[in-house]
């Protein structure tokens, strides 16, 4: 049983709960939540029963029966909360945007290799049964090369979601669209057809008077040499995510619409063979997937499976620092209006990060 401490008990907590961790009793126990918010702090106990509420960070760290600090604030935190975790030894479960740097990433990775904890970065939404056997037909060589593929993320934002303080300000919520709503659907590409060779990208404020981006398109050149676009914006309608990406023997499609634009990971996935004979072949390889838990359950149960047999999680720091090294690129080549070399190291103009210098 894996001993559990909420930071931030806003509504993303409550996907970390409802959603998963109260689906595996068995595993997990919530005994701790903390917030500098008194009402927000007491709603969270009392809905899911929860032991001890502290507004002090530093008393959840101080707990000797805490195994895992589950990190859910506003992403300027994550960083410091994540490196003083590490430090007092807790397991780390940590929301996207990861940090705010490349620089940061590399500095909990390096911190996480001195610690008795570890850190897994949240992409929930790797966790469904229909990737998964997009992912199966990818990794076991019938689809062949890669040629091309698309990721759109179409959400809607408008004044209400952004009265909240800390929202639509590179100090603290980091970025906009790129680093909010659509870092999921980009997660999801490159892990499915590998990392980014180069990048372009524009980006531009049309959708909500804020000072981070809500609308982004950029192309990719990937290390095979195929090619990838993308699009983001925060003025659609309505709210959709699509995923089309061509191999040499299939193509995969998938259109998530409405609530379910936020999991693109679940069925139904269209997966279309080059032929009859091809499809034959992936339908048996597919045979060999079973349905398992999705989105926050399975990651969790992932987790405490890594945890229990020495092995890495089912998202590592490699995954949250390809994520954050791909908004670094985007946001370099938006500024430079220029093509961007990846990977990016220390010494890169955008390496400690992409906020806006300000002024003294």
């Amino acid at each position: 049983m894996l001993n559990i401490a909420i930071v931030g008990c806003g509504w993303v907590s409550d996907w970390h709960v409802a959603d998963g961790v109260a689906h595996l009793p068995e595993r997990f126990r919530v005994l701790a939540c903390c917030d500098t918010n008194p009402e927000r702090l007491d709603a969270f106990a009392v809905r899911y029963g929860t032991e001890r509420k502290v507004s002090d960070y530093d008393a959840v760290l101080a707990m000797p029966d805490i195994d895992v600090v589950v990190i859910c604030t506003p992403p300027a935190l994550h960083h410091h909360m994540t490196m003083a975790a590490l430090k007092a030894g807790k397991h780390v479960v940590c929301e996207k945007p990861f940090t705010a740097s490349l620089a940061q990433v590399d500095e909990i990775i390096a911190e996480e290799a001195r610690s008795r904890g570890r850190c897994m970065p949240i992409f929930n939404c790797r966790f469904g049964n229909g990737i998964a056997r997009v992912r199966h037909v990818i990794t076991c060589g019938l689809a062949g090369r890669h040629f091309v593929s698309s990721a759109e993320t179409a959400k809607r934002r408008g004044p209400d979601y952004y009265a909240v303080a800390w929202r639509g300000k590179f100090a603290t919520e980091l970025g906009g669209v790129l680093l909010t709503q659509a870092i999921h659907t980009h997660d999801l590409l490159l892990w499915l057809i590998g990392a980014p060779a180069e990048v372009s990208c524009f980006k531009t404020t049309r959708v909500n008077p804020i000072e981070v981006e809500d609308c982004a398109v950029a192309t990719l050149r990937m290390a095979d040499g195929s090619l990838a676009s993308i699009t983001a914006t925060l003025g659609s309608t309505r709210q959709v995510t699509r995923l089309r990406l061509c191999f040499e023997n299939v193509t995969f499609e998938r259109e998530a619409y409405d609530e379910a634009s936020a999991k693109p990971g679940t069925e139904p996935w269209t997966i279309l063979p080059k032929t009859p004979e091809i499809g034959q072949a992936i339908e048996a390889r597919l045979s060999e997937i079973t349905p398992q838990h999705e989105w926050f359950v399975r990651q969790y149960e992932l987790f405490a499976d890594a945890l229990e047999a020495g092995t890495p999680f089912p998202v590592t720091l490699a995954d949250a620092r390809l994520s954050i090294e791909l908004v670094t690129a985007m946001f370099e080549a938006d500024e430079t209006r220029s093509v961007v070399q990846l990977p990016i190291q220390a010494g890169h103009p955008k390496y400690e990060g992409w906020l806006p210098q300000r002024s003294a």
